[in-house]
C-alpha cells in the first residue's frame, strides 16, 4: 500500500509504532521496521545522549530498515539534554523523529539540515496547523481514545481526523484507538495517510515488557481505562488498578487544591516497576481504550501482515462489493 506517509518515510506499510516510555527500545523498534512499518525508540527512556546513541546503534544492528526516535519536550525545570539528544540522533543517521509535548521549533533547523523527517504528535487541529507552520513534515493526530496524554479538548477521532483532513496540507497519521485493519481503512477514509499504534504494539511478542503487562491488556475491555491528572491539566488515560482508583479518590477529595506532590506516589517513577518488574498495580500506566480490541499477542510481523492483508480484503471485497452492489454487509 502506497500513501504519502510511506513515500515520506521510505516504509512499506503505513503503520507507525508510537513512542512509549520504557517500551520503545531497540528490540521493538527493529521488529516493527523489519515488518515494514516504522519502529520508534523512545528518547527520554534512555535519558542521556550516550545511552540514546547506544540504543540507536543496537537498533541499527537489528534492522537495515528506517526507524525513528521519539523526543517529548517537557515543561520541567530539570530538562533532559535535548541538544545532546538531537545531536546523537543526527550522528546516528536516524532519518525520522516523532516529537511530542512542547513546540519543537528550536530543534527543527538542525534536524531539517540533516535530512531528518519530523512528525509532531498533536491532540488538536490547531496544534497540527502550528506544527505545519513551523516546518514539520507530518503530524500524528491523536484522538481522545488514546492511551497516554489526549490533551484537554476530548475530541474523538471520528471528528478529529476529518477536521484535520479539512485543514492540513502536510500528511498525517491517525493515532488513538488504532488496532487492526478496520482502524487503518477507517483512518484512510477520513483523510489520514496511515496509523500510529501504541497499546496494540505493547501486546506483541517483541515488546520488551513484563508478561504481566501484556496479560493485563488482554484481560482489559474498552471500559477499563481512566483519566487521571485532569485537575492539573495534564490528563493521562491509564489502565485502572487500585493505585489509579486511589489517585482518583485523592482528586475528588482535594479538588482544586490538589498538587502533583499529592499524587506522586501513584505516578512518579512507577514505570520501571510496572514494565520491567511486572507489578501492574504499582501505579498509573498509559493504556488506550483500544485494549478492548486486543485479544492476542502476535509477533510484530504477524500483526502487521494481518492488518495489511485484512485491509486489502476490506477495501477490495467489502467496500468495493457494496459499491458495486454485489457485496455483503457481513
Amino acid at each position: 500500500m502506497k500513501t504519502r506517509i510511506t513515500e515520506l518515510l521510505g516504509i512499506v506499510h503505513p503503520i507507525i509504532q508510537g513512542g512509549m516510555h520504557y517500551v520503545g527500545y531497540a528490540e521493538l523498534a527493529a521488529a516493527v521496521s523489519n515488518a515494514g512499518g516504522l519502529g520508534i525508540i523512545t528518547g527520554l527512556t534512555q535519558g542521556t545522549p550516550e545511552k540514546l546513541a547506544n540504543e540507536i546503534a543496537r537498533c541499527k544492528d537489528m534492522t537495515d530498515k528506517p526507524f525513528g526516535v521519539n523526543l517529548t519536550f517537557l515543561p520541567i525545570l530539570n530538562q533532559p539534554d535535548y541538544p545532546g539528544l538531537v545531536r546523537v540522533i543526527i550522528e546516528g543517521g536516524v532519518k525520522v523523529v516523532e516529537t511530542a509535548g512542547n513546540n519543537p521549533s528550536e530543534y527543527l533547523p538542525a534536524l531539517k539540515d540533516a535530512g531528518v523527517k519530523v512528525i509532531h504528535k498533536c491532540t488538536a487541529v490547531r496544534h497540527a496547523l502550528k506544527a505545519q507552520s513551523i516546518g514539520c513534515d507530518a503530524a500524528s493526530v491523536d484522538g481522545f481514545e488514546c492511551g497516554g496524554h489526549p490533551g484537554e479538548d476530548d475530541i474523538p477521532n471520528m471528528i478529529l481526523l476529518p477536521r484535520a483532513a479539512d485543514e492540513l496540507e502536510i500528511p498525517f497519521v491517525a493515532s488513538g484507538g488504532m488496532a487492526d485493519a478496520r482502524s487503518l481503512v477507517a483512518s484512510l477514509a477520513m483523510g489520514a495517510e496511515g496509523m500510529n499504534m501504541g497499546t496494540r504494539f505493547l501486546a506483541t511478542k517483541e515488546a520488551p515488557v513484563h508478561e504481566n503487562v501484556k496479560q493485563a491488556i488482554l484481560q482489559a475491555t474498552e471500559l477499563d481505562t481512566r483519566l487521571v491528572m485532569r485537575p492539573l491539566r495534564n490528563t493521562e488515560r491509564v489502565l485502572t488498578n487500585p493505585a489509579v482508583e486511589r489517585l482518583l479518590q485523592k482528586e475528588r477529595d482535594l479538588g482544586a487544591n490538589i498538587g502533583f506532590e499529592d499524587i506522586a506516589a501513584e505516578v512518579a517513577g512507577v514505570y520501571p516497576k510496572i514494565m520491567q518488574q511486572g507489578d501492574v498495580d504499582a501505579g498509573a500506566w498509559s493504556c488506550g481504550m483500544v485494549a478492548g480490541l486486543i485479544n492476542d499477542i502476535p509477533s510484530c510481523q504477524e500483526l502487521i501482515d494481518r492488518i495489511m492483508n485484512e485491509a486489502d480484503q476490506l477495501i477490495a471485497q467489502r467496500l468495493e462489493g457494496m459499491r458495486a452492489g454485489t457485496g455483503t454487509a457481513a
